[in-house]
């Protein structure tokens, strides 16, 4: 297949995953695991998809600096300079920054896609088609575009993106003008979001030309831009780690849809329907993965329930597992921890870790 030596992949792979703990540790998250149970962990099914849409070589991952040998090991045979690695975790501008000046030495032509390493997608297809179709739009126009998913359920966890109905691209009407970003609303908010009609959830997937997003960070956060120009030259030398380290330290941590995407005028969304969930948490999990007739979705092998319905279950091979009497709770067992918690109220999660941090130290984080 011959892809177009102009289109780049940046795969950002430095999350820590806290909200899929205790599947998702700081030594192994979330995106360095097979979630899905098909022999493969989300940052290569997210790598092996992109590599239908980019030459191999235009395909880079953003890291920690602490993970760069799981992606060596999980990405078999990827040069060492198409693995980006972070000092420290800055948010999402900053690694789209550090990304954008490693390809500007290689291709100022550059056409970019910015993707989350550990994203379900289950329409490949459909997906590959609404890339393309973007980056063929971005390369001809000085826009910002975001993946924005047509939403079937008020979800609470997810930020929207509202859109104007009769503002669309001049050259396709597939891409509507932005006018609004908002993060997780709250149940009732949600449902009006939907009952409007206008908007969608952001996905966090970004396409642009490298010209449009650059000009936009100069605009908007110019010390993050100034900081990374400051050493253009050394980017990609030997000298480039040095450079890196010292900038990272007073480098602002800010997302890019806060300081460039909410700010920006010329942002128009793509909506779009290709299968995708953010796998963010245990319940997004469980209403992708398969269940049985009683509604448990399981992932072990040695694994026996017993009147139980509506769970997800994640225990380890070697461990044998008996579950009776549970209804819609997440049952985990992984390592040296055993998570039992009420499906409905796993954003406790978080809190756990807190108190678990404070009374036992990191060993379990």
């Amino acid at each position: 297949m011959d892809l177009n030596k102009n289109n780049y992949c940046v795969i950002m792979a430095g999350g820590i995953g806290s909200r899929f703990w205790p599947m998702s540790r700081t030594e192994k998250p979330k995106q360095f695991l097979d979630v899905m149970g098909v022999g493969e962990s989300l940052l290569q099914m997210t790598y092996h998809r992109f590599e239908k849409i980019c030459p191999k070589n235009n395909i880079y991952i953003v890291t920690s600096a602490v993970y760069k040998d799981l992606v060596k090991q999980q990405l078999k045979g990827i040069e060492d300079d198409r693995i980006i690695c972070e000092p420290t975790r800055r948010n999402t501008a900053p690694c789209i920054a550090y990304a954008n000046f490693r390809i500007l030495n290689q291709n100022p032509q550059a056409n970019i896609i910015v993707a989350p390493s550990d994203h379900l997608i289950l329409k490949e297809d459909k997906f590959i088609d609404i890339i393309n179709k973007a980056l063929d739009v971005a390369k001809d126009n000085d826009i910002l575009i975001t993946l924005g998913i047509k939403p079937s359920y008020p979800n609470t966890g997810y930020g929207y993106i509202q859109y104007y109905r009769v503002a669309s691209l001049q050259s396709d009407n597939n891409f509507k003008k932005v006018k609004l970003f908002t993060e997780k609303p709250n149940l009732e908010m949600a449902q009006m979001f939907i009952d409007s009609g206008d908007f969608l959830w952001n996905a966090g997937i970004f396409v642009w030309s490298l010209n449009a997003i650059n000009n936009a960070l100069h605009e908007f956060l110019p010390d993050v831009f100034n900081a990374f120009n400051s050493g253009r030259e050394l980017i990609g030398t030997e000298k480039e780690m040095d450079f890196i380290n010292e900038i990272y330290t007073s480098c602002q941590s800010i997302s890019i849809d806060y300081g460039v995407m909410e700010k920006a005028a010329n942002v128009y969304v793509m909506p779009s329907d290709f299968g995708w969930s953010d796998v963010g948490t245990w319940k997004a999990l469980y209403e992708v993965r398969k269940k049985d007739a009683n509604g448990n979705s399981i992932t072990g092998k040695n694994v026996m329930v017993y009147n139980s319905k509506n769970n997800v279950i994640t225990v380890d091979d070697n461990k044998l597992a008996v579950i009776q009497g549970m209804d819609d709770y997440i049952i985990v067992n992984s390592a040296n921890v055993l998570l039992i918690c009420k499906k409905d109220e796993e954003q406790r999660v978080k809190q756990f870790l807190t108190d678990i941090e404070v009374q036992k130290g990191k060993e379990y984080l």
